[in-house]
């Protein structure tokens, strides 16, 4: 589950920066790099940020629940 959540974060930080991009300069880099907004593997990346994100809103969640530094700590008991 540790791994999960490390691999969602990383491409919800890509999303982020991606969309810094876009609003900054109008650059989208997951299209530039995977060959454009339609391409079948830009596509991918994009489903694979947006269920990270949704994946994320469970540490969320966790966190409001117990409290951010317990969250943060790891203390906290599965549901």
């Amino acid at each position: 589950m540790r791994a999960l959540n490390l691999i969602t974060l990383i491409l919800v930080i890509v999303g982020g920066v991606n969309w810094l991009l876009v609003g900054i300069a109008s650059f989208d880099l997951v299209a530039a790099i995977f060959g454009g907004q339609d391409a079948a593997l830009s596509r991918i990346v994009y489903v694979l940020v947006g269920l990270s994100a949704l994946w994320q809103i469970m540490p969320l969640s966790k966190a409001f629940s117990i409290g951010e530094p317990a969250a943060e700590a790891g203390h906290y008991t599965r549901t």
